[in-house]
């Protein structure tokens, strides 16, 4: 513990990227096996991290709304948010929906989402009307709901891309294609961090996020590029339904913009909030939100492209 009027150590950067690559590498390899091996074990594995994910996240979401000093019904958004996630993964599952609900359809995903966002707003709205006088209405059902969107909602869409039923005839695997996914959104970020502590000078939203430059996000949107065509290359006809290079390309670009985008998203919650990370959870990365601002963002643009380009007959 440094004494009085002495300045604590910066750690160096070296340290901090030794730290996010042991993380990295850890994570990487349970993503790695829960999506590549294509057993029950694995999507049951896939599905407990992705609701792990959603937990942690909604706390960590709904301790920067408390830390911004703004009302929300925290464990009400939980339960929902749990609720949502784990109906979506029980009626996508190709074993389970199949006993319990008949085949899955994106319809009748799209359906259930709708009904428990319904239901969980009418809880909010009932459960405001209990605690009544308290703070705005508005804001307490806003800031609740507002988790539930952005953390449980957003997550389901990895469900619906791990699950994709592809056409008939379509070589395609749900479980590389999130992977595809994972690893292009992922090198937005390492992409943007390298060539912006290599040669960064010029900042983009300095009053948002102070350390990110043009020069980063160049180096986003060539990584991310590089990594998509690259897959598509060598597994774009076996496994990505026959993703073609172009298609590759265009979505390396959109899904490393998105990257950088979401990544701001959050730099705003965490700036509105006053802290530097959401959590702790990763050792040199953060928290749960750090770690899933761009997977997040990036999610309903890599399905809508598989559902309105990739697979749109």
């Amino acid at each position: 513990m440094p004494s009085a009027g002495q300045v604590p150590k910066t750690e160096s950067k070296a340290a901090v990227f030794a730290r996010r690559l042991t993380s990295s590498i850890v994570l990487l390899g349970i993503v790695f096996y829960g999506l590549l091996a294509g057993n029950a074990v694995s999507m049951a594995l896939v599905g407990g991290v992705i609701m792990l994910l959603n937990i942690f996240g909604l706390l960590e979401f709904y301790g920067m709304v408390g830390a911004n000093g703004l009302p929300r019904f925290k464990w009400l958004g939980l339960t929902g948010g749990i609720v949502m996630v784990g109906t979506m993964f029980l009626y996508l599952h190709p074993s389970l929906a199949k006993r319990q609900f008949g085949e899955p359809t994106l319809g009748g995903a799209t359906e259930i989402e709708i009904g428990i966002l319904a239901v969980l707003l009418l809880a909010l709205l009932v459960r405001r009307v209990s605690v009544h006088p308290a703070e705005s209405s508005f804001a307490m059902v806003g800031h609740t709901i507002l988790g539930v969107l952005y953390v449980s909602w957003l997550l389901c869409f990895l469900l619906k891309i791990f699950f994709f039923a592809a056409l008939e005839g379509d070589v395609f695997d749900g479980g590389f294609c999130l992977l595809f996914f994972i690893l292009v959104t992922k090198c937005s970020d390492i992409g943007a961090y390298s060539l912006g502590s290599l040669i960064g000078r010029h900042k983009m939203i300095p009053k948002v996020s102070p350390a990110k430059t043009w020069e980063g996000f160049a180096g986003a949107i060539l990584l991310s590029t590089v990594v998509a065509m690259f897959i598509a290359h060598y597994w774009g006809d076996t496994r990505l339904g026959r993703m073609t290079l172009p298609h590759a390309a265009v979505l390396g670009l959109v899904l490393a913009v998105g990257a950088v985008l979401g990544d701001l998203v959050e730099s705003v919650f965490k700036r509105d909030s006053g802290v530097k990370d959401s959590g702790a959870f990763f050792p040199g990365i953060g928290g749960i939100l750090d770690l899933l601002d761009s997977l997040l963002f990036n999610a309903p643009l890599m399905f809508l492209y598989l559902r309105l380009v990739l697979f749109n007959e």
